[in-house]
């Protein structure tokens, strides 16, 4: 991956301090309220991309919640978890491409304009999460998947409105289950990062395990 050619990947990397933990407890509030203002207003406007991006918010609380847990243990542990996020990350782009493709057959035409509304302010709160966590992008297998799953959040904020604008010239609900499949997609290619780069370290930190020697 582009971000290990400093180095900064290595699994011997020096625990997150004080700072990251600050960040990770304000990103975590930011996304869980997030999630609460997505979900009312998917509901509302029928959208199922809003209501995938309402749900990557909660998942993406948990995400911090996680990190926050592991902050203070080996960084084997880290690296089990960022792997343990990138299966869940996995699950859930599979579910959100099933979903849309699921309801493409219905023609259900969503509320454009509370669809262009709630992705800026989404958007916006994305922004000031990625501010936060933007010195620890090139951290370790956990840090990075943290990192990752803001960067895509933003990507599918952008893709909202879009398709808000799209469904407001149209008239059809199309551009919000091709926004959803988008997000879906986008979902299932971080994963797969995180679970490279995560493995990678477990091999890593076992090989250098294996070469210890006997007491």
């Amino acid at each position: 991956m582009s971000s290990c050619c400093s180095g900064s990947c290595n699994s011997a990397a020096t625990p997150p301090d004080g700072r990251y933990r600050k960040v990770l407890w304000a990103a975590l509030v930011i996304n869980f309220a997030m999630f609460g203002v997505e979900i009312i207003s998917s509901l509302a406007a029928g959208s199922v991309s809003l209501l995938a991006d309402s749900v990557d918010f909660l998942g993406d609380a948990a995400n911090y919640g996680v990190s926050l847990f592991v902050l203070g243990l080996a960084v084997v542990w880290r690296s089990r978890a960022a792997y343990a996020k990138g299966l869940v990350m996995g699950a859930f782009g599979l579910l959100v491409l099933g979903r849309a493709l699921w309801l493409g057959t219905g023609g259900q035409v969503p509320h454009a304009q509370t669809m262009g509304v709630v992705s800026v302010l989404a958007f916006a709160a994305n922004g000031a999460v990625a501010a936060l966590l933007y010195a620890f992008r090139n951290g370790d297998a956990n840090m990075r998947s943290v990192w990752l799953c803001t960067r895509n959040d933003m990507i599918g904020n952008v893709a909202v409105m879009l398709a808000a604008l799209g469904v407001f010239g149209t008239g059809a609900g199309w551009p919000d289950i091709a926004v959803a499949s988008i997000m879906a997609l986008l979902g299932l290619h971080a994963a797969r990062d995180i679970i490279v780069q995560a493995r990678g370290e477990l091999r890593q930190g076992a090989d250098a395990g294996a070469g210890m020697p006997a007491r």
